[in-house]
């Protein structure tokens, strides 16, 4: 009878331990699942699909529609919602449901004024830590930018601004200002890009550019911060230009 109690016990312990390990792995089956990759990807692809433009301000998303072109869930397409309402892209009305963010210029000239400031810092340390490796690089991105704007090719132009900009934070090495920057760029490409097609602007900021480029590539930090600065009081200038013309407008 011990013997045979001994044994259902050792089945016992058995059974539950294979039990334990494959609840284990189905957690982690399930974890890598609903967290890791497949929100990832929802959450990416529709970022990256609102900034392209893909989706204009003020406009619905319907869930069904959603669910359908990213071969998703509603479970994961609403995690990635609230992920894009937090960034400032989005916004949940209760009933209603989601829809595309507008940013006026108004929120836009204040966004600059804060990356003015962010980005400045990011600028300095970037002519602190600049490789040989990574001043070639600049100065390549330089010869691109003029060729862009030579060639007109605004689309192409207002891409290597951004990634410029993008390179100086990646040599920088400032995590939580590059968050801080990205969620901000979120919210701002509408308006880089519009600005990059206003009539005259490329030939104002390609300069202000060059001197982000030289002053890191110097490792010069000063000059560096104060390039970056002067550059987005630029862009500040240029937009209080486009809210005044659009103020001008709305008045006649």
């Amino acid at each position: 009878m011990a013997n045979a109690r001994r044994s259902a016990d050792r089945d016992s312990a058995a059974y539950d331990g294979r039990t334990a390990a494959t609840e284990t792995e189905e957690y982690a089956r399930n974890v890598d699942t609903w967290v890791n990759p497949l929100m990832s990807d929802v959450y990416t692809a529709l970022r990256t699909a609102i900034l392209r433009g893909e989706f204009a301000p003020r406009q619905r998303l319907i869930e069904t529609e959603l669910t359908e072109q990213y071969a998703t869930s509603r479970f994961l397409l609403r995690n990635a919602l609230t992920r894009l309402e937090t960034e400032g892209l989005i916004e949940l009305q209760p009933n209603r449901g989601a829809r595309v963010r507008e940013i006026s210029v108004q929120e836009a000239i204040e966004i600059t004024e804060i990356r003015r400031v962010v980005e400045g810092l990011v600028a300095a340390r970037a002519a602190e830590r600049v490789t040989d490796a990574e001043i070639a690089f600049l100065h390549d991105l330089g010869e691109s930018m003029k060729a862009a704007v030579q060639a007109t090719d605004m689309l192409r132009y207002s891409e290597l601004n951004a990634q410029l900009h993008a390179t100086v934070r990646s040599i920088a090495q400032h995590d939580s200002a590059t968050r801080i920057i990205e969620q901000l760029n979120g919210q701002m490409v509408r308006h880089q890009f519009r600005l990059s097609l206003v009539p005259g602007r490329p030939t104002v900021s390609m300069p202000e550019h060059l001197a982000i480029i030289t002053a890191v590539s110097s490792r010069d930090p000063e000059a560096a911060e104060l390039a970056m600065r002067a550059h987005l009081t630029s862009v500040l200038d240029a937009l209080k230009a486009f809210a005044g013309a659009a103020a001008t407008r709305g008045a006649l």
